[in-house]
């Protein structure tokens, strides 16, 4: 009851705030929704230079051929504007984590110490967590519509376990962990203000 009653009172305080211009933006990674990895993520300012940003996704998809591409990720972000907040150039900081299933794609990619080559014949279930720096722009369209790009930096770690995608889907290896340092964050939002 007291949780109840502490969630009524927080939407009751938040519907009594008034959502100023520019306070407030929800958006959507275009190259995520590429890659169908529905995704959403809200934006507010803190102060005038700053804002956090966190930016969920969630992917149940199956794909044919006993291929997996599931996940969920979730990635606040702390950014700082260097000139008025959601317009033109900024610095975030960041951290992620999240839980993933993979396996049976044909993956064409090698980068520093990570081989998406392994995917093709073994399905890797696990869960990740990371921090990282990124840049990034905005430009502003309308009143309430931004277009942003954002590249981020950094470092995750994740423990997997690893299993066959045929015979059976026998389990290979159990709780492996795996560094990597490379790109966090690869973004173009499409941005509405309010």
């Amino acid at each position: 009851m007291k949780r109840i009653i502490l969630l009524l009172a927080i939407i009751i305080a938040g519907a009594s705030q008034t959502v100023r211009g520019q306070n407030v933006a929800v958006k959507t990674n275009l190259l995520s929704d590429m890659v169908l990895s529905p995704n959403l993520g809200i934006e507010v300012g803190l102060a005038p230079k700053w804002t956090l940003d966190v930016t969920g996704q969630f992917n149940a998809w199956k794909l044919s051929n006993d291929r997996r591409w599931k996940h969920w990720a979730i990635q606040p972000e702390a950014r700082y504007w260097l000139c008025d907040r959601f317009s033109a150039h900024f610095l975030g900081a960041h951290v992620h984590g999240g839980q993933y299933n993979i396996g049976g794609i044909d993956g064409k990619l090698k980068f520093l110490g990570t081989d998406t080559q392994k995917l093709k014949d073994a399905r890797y279930q696990g869960w990740f967590v990371g921090a990282g720096i990124a840049y990034g722009y905005a430009w502003i369209l309308d009143r309430h519509w931004n277009l942003e790009a954002e590249i981020g930096f950094g470092y995750s770690y994740t423990r997997y376990d690893k299993y066959r995608c045929s015979g059976g889907g026998k389990k290979m290896e159990a709780n492996k962990p795996h560094h990597s340092v490379g790109p966090t964050k690869a973004a173009i939002n499409l941005v509405y203000l309010f």
